[in-house]
């Protein structure tokens, strides 16, 4: 005696999105991952490194950009957890039982919260990355032109380690950048249904 299966094929519309879902929370994992990873090593690196300047001398005024940096590298470490939640979503929403599918309001709640959560943290580097800037502007505005400049003032030179900590928040932001992407892309097509 043969049992016939009595769950119904999902639609292929939700087919799709399913799939959709999965493929874009991963790509948006692996990318955030991976940028997240790399910024999080360049700003130790930094952090590190800019204690210690020329003849002992601290490197001073970066402080609170190194501060804006780590906070946006922690949210960036929430919109991964939130990436990996659209994977899982995805996964459910393949489910041949209804009970077991997320309704579609809890699944637009998790892609706002995606949203907010990588806006703040574009919002926390960015204004990390001004900060880091206008100081290292400031120290190259100050400094006299000339090869006199390194005997001037050591703690006002401008040195690689501290274009570091840019390049981690440009790194940070376009890692925020890719979970605004998935979630907006995943948001609309929920949208469309």
């Amino acid at each position: 005696m043969v049992e016939k299966s009595t769950a119904k094929p999902l639609p292929p519309t939700l087919q799709q999105i399913a799939t959709t879902f999965r493929l874009a929370g991963w790509a948006s994992f692996w990318v955030q991952s991976v940028l997240g990873v790399v910024s999080t090593l360049v700003l130790i690196f930094a952090s590190l490194g800019r204690d210690i300047g020329p003849q002992g001398q601290r490197s001073a005024g970066t402080g609170f950009g190194i501060v804006l940096a780590v906070s946006g590298i922690v949210t960036l470490a929430i919109g991964v957890y939130i990436a990996f939640r659209y994977t899982r979503i995805g996964k459910r929403l393949q489910s041949t039982n209804p009970n077991n599918r997320p309704r579609k309001a809890d699944t637009v709640q998790v892609l706002r919260l995606g949203l907010i959560v990588n806006l703040i943290g574009t919002l926390l580097t960015v204004l990390g990355a001004q900060a880091i800037v206008g100081i290292l502007l400031l120290r190259s505005l100050s400094l006299p032109q000339g090869l006199g400049a390194a005997i001037y003032n050591p703690q006002q030179i401008i040195r690689p380690v501290d274009i570091f900590v840019v390049q981690a928040n440009t790194n940070t932001v376009a890692a925020h950048f890719v979970g605004l992407v998935a979630s907006l892309f995943l948001l609309n097509r929920v949208n469309k249904q």
